[in-house]
């Protein structure tokens, strides 16, 4: 009776779950940035929604330090008319 439930749940697995995924670097930490400039729209408009939201750490591929940085240069560029608040 082991071995049957051992067999069934290896069936429900989806494959190329199983193993770790290649950790890959964020955008800023690839080119070397280490100020996210609140000046840089274009950079910062990639990171925000239709809606003026921001983009989670999963959805942005962002490493939790860049994260930081990237939300205080849009409260930022918020806060100098740069970006808006809501659309």
């Amino acid at each position: 009776m082991g071995k049957m439930q051992r067999r069934r749940s290896d069936s429900r697995r989806k494959p190329g779950f199983g193993a770790a995924r290649d950790q890959t670097q964020c955008r800023f930490c690839r080119r070397g940035i280490k100020y996210v400039d609140y000046k840089d729209v274009e950079t910062l408009g990639k990171l925000l929604t239709n809606r003026g939201k921001i983009y989670s750490r999963k959805r942005s591929g962002n490493c939790a330090g860049c994260q930081r940085k990237a939300k205080k240069a849009i409260k930022r560029a918020r806060f100098m008319a740069l970006l808006p608040f809501t659309t």
